[in-house]
């Protein structure tokens, strides 16, 4: 959209031409037609790209004809990524008119209108934008996986959730299509939904999502069962994908067992905005994935799907010295290693109210569930949480339900909130705060319909329409596997370095920073009591943990 460079602009964009369809406008009025007729043919808008000259002064009414433009477009395509370039000689002058708007959500990206050939700096911007779009808005035009349902259970809903956070292009089809039938024809078995079909797998009925993990990524009883690792980490959070990529760039022998998907609860996070050197933010799962290559690069391995039921310790090394090793026990396998790394996150806190359990995976969620969120579309849905993960889960939300409701017991956001979450929560017309309340019961009829709200103040209990409750409740330490040699507070949070009970250090002196009581076992990240919870925080502890492991390791006998 631009009125002196919209030909210069699709020459620019026609890089894209052979799987895009570049339509240009010369007024915001055109567009928002553009994208009417578009959408009325089924069609769908992935990027709308102004120049900046649809900016044209600081006047208070042409800025407001402006925003009124950028609602009119998300209130018609409420999907669509939305870019702002500037030419060269206004590009810092309207960058401060615009900055104001950026910082609040009301478009992705401001950028330099290339100025020549091959301006990879303005294009990988582009592609980044679109590529965020196809993951997690458009239908995949590649699937590595297919399934087959003749609806959306929990247990499909489950199974495309982690395809989602690991990555993996998929879709769903009907038994009836011609795709689907094809797949029904290539299973042996008795009859049972969802069929999958993979590069890695016949064609089979999986009764867990466990099962699709193993198929596609191993078992950990693919190890030699005589190999001693030098550091299993348990958990694939941010922390642990920064042990793994600092401790297998640093030569340790490394393995990752993660009961979920890669990525913990940051890789359900549609869009991070405040992690340093992404200026246009980046979802949890392309952070996740991206350490992950990162550290198989180095020679990590990856076993996913599979949750640790304990660890144990074979040889001396509960008496101190690294002369043993520990056990890591698995249903899937056994892993040992000389040095333990617990990252293995925390939970969302359950919520006790009636009918909550019987409907969860039919409309209630726990986390962000990226799959589930596309299936909002047209419903009315409440977050309850008041935390970063529940402001990025209501922005992603608001782009296909009618409405978000965020619900908190607190009087407001600002106490739990980043203050950029809450911009772009105040300037978008679909999501609401609903503080000083709760939920108290759930019911429908299959699935969710509707939820009794409890006001906190008065007692009152009120019934609205729901269908979808997204449960973002907070942090439960997610370690009951752990033995009791490993020393917790009483919330369950793992205890290191001074907090560890004096009676249990070593000649009087306490544990290394990140240690727990028992020596070559490390935690990190959110499971550790008193660290910060923060994707940042937790890398960096990731990253700080390999040094201690390295001493362990090197300690004499």
């Amino acid at each position: 959209m631009s009125h002196d460079n919209a030909a210069f602009l699709v020459d620019e964009f026609g890089r894209y031409a052979r799987d895009y369809d570049i339509r240009p406008a010369t007024s915001a009025r055109i567009a928002s037609d553009i994208s009417t007729e578009i959408e009325a043919t089924g069609g769908q808008v992935a990027m709308y790209v102004a120049d900046s000259s649809l900016f044209p002064s600081d006047t208070p009414e042409d800025q407001a004809n402006v925003l009124a433009a950028f609602h009119t477009w998300r209130q018609v395509v409420p999907t669509a990524k939305r870019l702002v370039v500037a030419p060269w000689e206004r590009f810092l002058q309207d960058a401060n008119r615009l900055r104001a708007g950026l910082a609040k959500g009301k478009y992705d990206a401001y950028l330099l209108m290339p100025r020549g050939k091959r301006d990879e700096e303005f294009h990988t911007a582009v592609c980044e934008l679109l590529s965020d779009w196809g993951s997690t808005v458009a239908q995949p035009e590649i699937e590595t996986v297919r399934l087959v349902a003749p609806g959306q259970d929990a247990l499909t809903l489950a199974i495309r959730d982690f395809l989602d956070r690991m990555g993996m292009p998929h879709r769903l089809y009907a038994p009836d299509s011609e795709i689907g039938r094809g797949i029904v024809q290539r299973h042996n078995g008795a009859e049972a939904w969802p069929l999958v079909e993979s590069p890695y797998h016949d064609v089979w009925a999986p009764a867990t999502v466990r099962e699709v993990a193993g198929a596609i990524y191993g078992r950990p009883d693919g190890i030699d069962l005589e190999a001693v690792m030098d550091l299993c980490i348990v958990g694939a959070g941010p922390a642990g994908l920064a042990a793994a990529v600092y401790g297998a760039s640093e030569g340790l022998t490394t393995v990752v067992v993660e009961a979920e998907a890669v990525g913990g609860q940051a890789g359900t996070s549609s869009m991070i905005r405040n992690y340093l050197g992404f200026p246009r933010g980046i979802s949890g799962m392309r952070l996740a994935q991206r350490a992950r290559n990162q550290a198989i690069r180095f020679g990590t391995r990856f076993f996913t799907g599979w949750e640790v039921e304990g660890i144990s310790s074979d040889g001396q090394s509960l008496s101190g010295s690294p002369s043993g090793h520990h056990v890591v026990h698995t249903d899937g396998g056994d892993v040992r290693a000389r040095a333990v790394v617990i990252a293995s996150g925390v939970a969302y806190r359950k919520l006790r109210a009636p009918g909550i359990d019987d409907l969860t995976g039919r409309g209630v969620f726990y986390g962000s569930a990226m799959t589930a969120a596309r299936e909002m579309e047209g419903y009315d849905v409440v977050v309850v949480g008041g935390g970063n993960s529940a402001g990025q889960a209501a922005i992603h939300l608001a782009r296909f339900a009618k409405s978000v409701t965020i619900m908190v017991r607190r009087a407001g956001l600002e106490e739990t909130m980043s203050r950029y979450l809450i911009n772009e929560i105040e300037w978008n017309p679909r999501v609401s705060v609903a503080s000083r309340c709760e939920v108290s019961a759930a019911g429908g009829d299959g699935r969710l319909e509707w939820l009794d709200v409890k006001d906190c103040d008065t007692d009152e209990v009120m019934r609205r329409n729901a269908e979808g409750l997204f449960l973002l409740l907070g942090a439960e330490p997610h370690c009951d596997w752990l033995p009791e040699a490993v020393v917790r507070d009483e919330r369950g949070f793992v205890l290191t370095g001074r907090d560890v009970p004096k009676t249990l250090w070593a000649e009087g002196l306490p544990p290394e920073s990140l240690a727990t009581s028992v020596p070559g076992v490390f935690a990190v990240g959110d499971i550790r009591a008193g660290s910060m919870k923060r994707v940042a925080a937790a890398s960096g502890e990731g990253s700080s943990v390999v040094p201690l492991v390295h001493a362990w390791l090197g300690e004499p006998d």
